[in-house]
């Protein structure tokens, strides 16, 4: 068959590229070895959503004394909260198949591999051998756990996130290997059911890419929780030929040797560029990514690439973003850049952490002179009210312009409160503008006011 488009993977990325060219008038399919919805929807972003709230209701429950309410004998079902979370992705996954339906995508399951800039054959689970051609190609292939080659995983002692979402038992003690928002995330899972968890960290910050405050508080909330954190450590080797895995780590104050049930390595993730033709096509890929222009073009007209096979963030949101541009740019339309500056970045640990835009140490070096604001959760009737009074929200002006820089969060639902900083970024609304924007009352969002105003000396609430 022939097709405007064929899009190579059904992730966040590819299933929205393939809608957008479907509502563009373009004739798609879309071509998938696994399960529709990609890694985001079966084996990432949704199923570990829904581990974190079993984990949060357990928390609830372990706390109800506090809110009035007494509740005895709660226990972890650990069989039952990695069902309901396997459940969830089927169900969103199952989702997509009725959205491929509704906008009329053909859905090629198989293995794909791009033979030329106008074809790709498909190779489905009995070995049989289908070539399909189209006029433009969208790959996104997405990514996969990066490993350490001195810490090879194997899927039972050591382990990335697909089966730490998916283990047969529950650990009674974890290392975690790196604390992005992987690692941070599976950390706080496995800490609040019950597994003893120790946090590896190379740099000298949990979620070291966010604010240095932002990091220390959730440090803080960390410790706390009763987790060990090695900061400023360098893992060194492993041993996993004992009942009892033994990681070597060098610390500040010498090597450590720790003793675990399962590692888990959260240490990055490595796009999927393997056996899909792009040596045979001559698509030119660099340290590991495909390289592509501002509408996400390869080398090779006609030919795109997408979402964690690229150079940019490996974030879901942005593969979707990505694709749409894309496919706009393929039916004849001028769509704008994409904004990197502008990406909101989300761990939904607890606390949550939530970003956009520089950090303090950012906006200095690059020579502004900032106002900085900062409102504590602590002061906010609606966290005392809900029990969240950990965190806060930090907003970085220019002083001279009153634009907003950056804005950082960590505390209770913060991650559905950033796209308000993000669109405030995007409208290029100045600081007095959002101290003069009435928030509701009682809310957590007041809260963004409320930073905004004591960056300006006008803060009523502390």
């Amino acid at each position: 068959m022939n097709y405007d488009l064929i899009v190579l993977g059904s992730g966040p990325g590819g299933y929205v590229a393939a809608i957008r060219a479907s509502q563009l008038g373009l004739k798609t399919a879309v071509v998938e070895k696994e399960a529709l919805g990609g890694i985001c929807l079966n084996w990432g972003c949704i199923p570990t959503k829904a581990l974190l709230k079993s984990a949060s209701v357990f928390e609830y429950l372990n706390h109800a004394s506090d809110f009035g309410i007494n509740i005895k004998d709660a226990s972890v079902d650990f069989d039952a909260m990695i069902k309901r979370s396997r459940s969830v992705a089927n169900g969103m996954s199952k989702g997509v198949e009725f959205l491929m339906k509704k906008n009329k995508i053909d859905v090629l399951m198989g293995y794909g591999k791009i033979t030329s800039a106008k074809t790709i054959e498909v190779e489905n689970d009995k070995g049989e051998k289908t070539t399909y051609e189209a006029k433009n190609i969208v790959i996104a292939t997405g990514g996969r756990a990066n490993a350490l080659p001195s810490l090879p995983i194997d899927g039972e002692k050591v382990i990335e996130y697909r089966k730490a979402m998916s283990l047969e038992k529950q650990p009674k003690k974890m290392v975690v290997i790196g604390s992005g928002a992987i690692g941070s995330e599976f950390a706080y899972f496995y800490n609040s059911i019950g597994t003893e968890v120790t946090i590896v960290e190379y740099l000298p910050h949990l979620v070291p890419n966010e604010d240095e405050e932002v990091s220390k508080q959730l440090e803080r909330s960390f410790k706390k929780a009763g987790m060990k954190l090695l900061l400023g450590a360098e893992y060194k080797s492993i041993d996993t030929s004992g009942k009892q895995v033994k990681v070597t780590v060098n610390t500040k104050k010498g090597e450590e040797v720790l003793e675990c049930d399962v590692v888990l390595s959260a240490v990055g993730v490595k796009a999927n560029l393997e056996n899909i033709g792009l040596e045979d096509v001559g698509i030119v890929a660099d340290k590991g990514k495909i390289q592509v222009n501002e509408n996400y073009e390869t080398n090779i007209p006609g030919v795109y690439a997408i979402g964690d096979c690229t150079p940019g963030p490996a974030l879901a949101h942005v593969a979707s973003a990505e694709g749409i541009i894309a496919v706009e740019h393929i039916a004849g339309h001028n769509p704008a850049p994409l904004d990197y500056k502008n990406i909101p970045a989300c761990t939904y640990c607890s606390p949550e952490v939530a970003s956009v835009g520089m950090t303090e140490k950012q906006a200095k070096e690059a020579g502004y002179d900032i106002k900085v604001g900062k409102f504590p959760f602590s002061a906010s009737g609606k966290a005392s009210a809900a029990g969240h009074k950990d965190g806060f929200v930090k907003l970085i002006f220019d002083a001279k312009y009153g634009e907003l820089l950056g804005g950082h969060m960590i505390g209770y639902n913060v991650t559905e409160m950033i796209a308000e900083i993000v669109s405030i970024r995007k409208l290029e609304t100045t600081g007095h503008e959002i101290i003069k924007t009435v928030h509701p009352h009682p809310t957590m969002s007041e809260a963004i006011m409320e930073a905004a105003a004591a960056a300006y000396d006008e803060v009523i609430h502390l």
